[in-house]
C-alpha cells in the first residue's frame, strides 16, 4: 500500500508541475505595445482615443539612444470608446497591452458631456487593473496633453503621475483619484466627486518636438491647476489651487503644505505644516442638520522675513493664532463656493450625517440637495508651532 500511495503522489506531483508550467496563454514582450497612458476626447460626434505607448529601445538602460522618441502616441476615432480602441489595431505595429496603464486623461469637452462610458469600458476590461488615476485636461485636449514630451522623466505618463503625487504630498492642491475610488464616489450620497486638472503651459505644437527636452528652459510644460468638480459623471466647474488646498484640509488629505502670515509690524513669515488632522461630526438640532469641523495642525517656522523674537511665548501664540485664522478664512471662502456656486456635497457631509443618525437622515435625505447649500458648518482650527529651525531670529536686520 505504501508503494502504491507513493506512486499516486508522484503522478499527482508530475501532473501538477505540467499544468503549472503551461505556457498556453503566454505573450512575448516583442509582440506587445505597452500602454502607459490613455486619453479620450469627444470630437464632434465621435470619441477620439489616444494611446501613449512605450518605445522599449529608447527607455532601456542597457542600450544607447537611437534618437527616437521614448514614447509614441497613436490616435483613432470611433462611435464608441471600445470601437476606437479596436480601430487602433490598424495603426499600431503590435497589440496594445493595457496591464501597465498608469493614467487616464479625459478631455474637458468630453468631461462636460459625461465620462460614464469611458469609465465603463476601462473598468470592465479584465486586462486593466483598477489602480490607474483619472485626470481632466484643462484648456487642452487629452490628445495634446499626451503629446507633450517631458524632461527628466523620459515617459510623460511617469511625469504626470510623479508630479501629481509630489504636489499632493508637499503642497496639497492636488488629489490622486483612481478609477475605483471615482466610481465609488459617484455612487455615494450626493453623487459628486473631484478630479485633478492638468493644463499645457506654452505652445502646444512645440511640446511635440524633441527640442522641448533639449533645452535648459523647457518651453512647454504640464502643470496641475487645482481640482475639477463633478456632479454624477459631468464636469460642473473648477476649484482654484487655493480652493483645492482648502478642500483637502476638509477631506483630511493634507500631508504637508506652507502658509504665509503677516508679522506683527512689517514683513512676513512662512510656516511649514507638517501634520494636519480633520475630524468632522454631524448632528441634528430640532430636526435641523449641522456640521462641526475640527482641524488640528502642527507646523514649523520655515522662513522669517521680519524682525521677530521666536524665543518669546507670545510670539509663538501670535503665529499659532494668525495661521489658524488664515486657514479658517480660506476654508470658509471655499465652502461658500462649494455650497452656493456648485451646491454639491463633494466633501461628504451627507455621509457623516447618515453615520451619526440614520433615522434622522432618512427624514431629510430626499431634500438633501436643497438643504446642503444652507447647511450650517462650524469650523475650528487649532495650530501648534513646534519647530523654529536652527536660528531663533531672522538673519536680516530690519529697521
Amino acid at each position: 500500500m505504501t508503494k502504491i500511495k507513493k506512486s499516486i503522489t508522484l503522478l499527482l506531483l508530475i501532473s501538477l508541475s505540467l499544468l503549472l508550467s503551461s505556457c498556453w496563454s503566454k505573450r512575448e514582450l516583442n509582440e506587445l505595445a505597452i500602454v502607459v497612458a490613455v486619453g479620450v476626447d469627444k470630437v464632434e460626434e465621435e470619441y477620439e482615443v489616444s494611446l501613449q505607448i512605450v518605445n522599449p529601445s529608447e527607455v532601456s538602460s542597457s542600450k544607447p539612444s537611437s534618437g527616437q522618441s521614448p514614447v509614441i502616441t497613436y490616435n483613432a476615432k470611433g462611435d464608441s470608446v471600445f470601437e476606437a480602441v479596436r480601430k487602433m489595431t490598424t495603426l499600431t505595429p503590435r497589440k496594445a497591452y493595457f496591464a501597465h496603464l498608469q493614467v487616464l486623461v479625459v478631455g474637458e469637452n468630453l468631461a462636460k458631456e459625461g465620462i460614464s462610458q469611458t469609465l465603463d469600458i476601462l473598468s470592465r476590461d479584465q486586462e486593466i487593473r483598477n489602480n490607474f488615476v483619472v485626470i481632466i485636461s484643462h484648456q487642452a485636449t487629452a490628445k495634446e496633453i499626451l503629446n507633450v514630451l517631458t524632461p527628466i522623466e523620459k515617459i510623460p505618463a511617469n511625469k504626470i503621475i510623479n508630479s501629481l503625487a509630489g504636489s499632493e504630498k508637499a503642497w496639497g492642491s492636488t488629489l490622486s483619484v483612481n478609477v475605483e475610488d471615482l466610481i465609488n464616489a459617484l455612487n455615494s450620497i450626493g453623487n459628486s466627486s473631484v478630479l485633478p486638472a492638468i493644463e499645457i503651459q506654452g505652445d502646444t505644437q512645440l511640446g511635440i518636438d524633441k527640442t522641448n527636452v533639449a533645452k535648459i528652459k523647457t518651453p512647454v510644460i504640464l502643470k496641475y491647476v487645482g481640482l475639477v468638480v463633478f456632479k454624477e459623471d459631468k464636469l460642473m466647474g473648477f476649484l482654484t489651487e487655493e480652493e483645492s488646498r482648502s478642500f483637502n484640509f476638509l477631506k483630511d488629505k493634507i500631508k504637508s503644505t506652507v502658509e504665509i502670515i503677516s508679522c506683527p509690524e512689517q514683513g512676513k513669515l512662512t510656516t511649514e505644516i507638517t501634520k494636519s488632522t480633520t475630524k468632522i461630526k454631524g448632528k441634528f438640532e430640532h430636526d435641523t442638520p449641522k456640521i462641526d469641523v475640527e482641524i488640528t495642525i502642527e507646523q514649523n517656522v520655515g522662513e522669517v522675513e521680519c524682525a521677530i523674537n521666536l524665543t518669546e511665548n507670545q510670539t509663538i501664540t501670535y503665529i499659532n493664532k494668525k495661521t489658524a485664522e488664515l486657514i479658517k478664512d480660506q476654508i470658509e471662502k471655499t465652502l461658500m463656493t462649494i455650497q452656493k456656486n456648485y451646491q454639491l456635497d463633494i466633501i461628504g457631509f451627507g455621509e457623516v450625517l447618515y453615520r451619526e443618525d440614520h433615522k434622522e437622515w432618512k427624514k431629510i435625505k430626499d431634500e438633501w440637495p436643497t438643504i446642503f447649500p444652507d447647511l450650517a458648518v462650524n469650523i475650528e482650527v487649532k495650530v501648534n508651532t513646534k519647530g523654529l529651525g536652527t536660528m531663533n531670529n531672522s538673519m536680516l536686520q530690519y529697521d
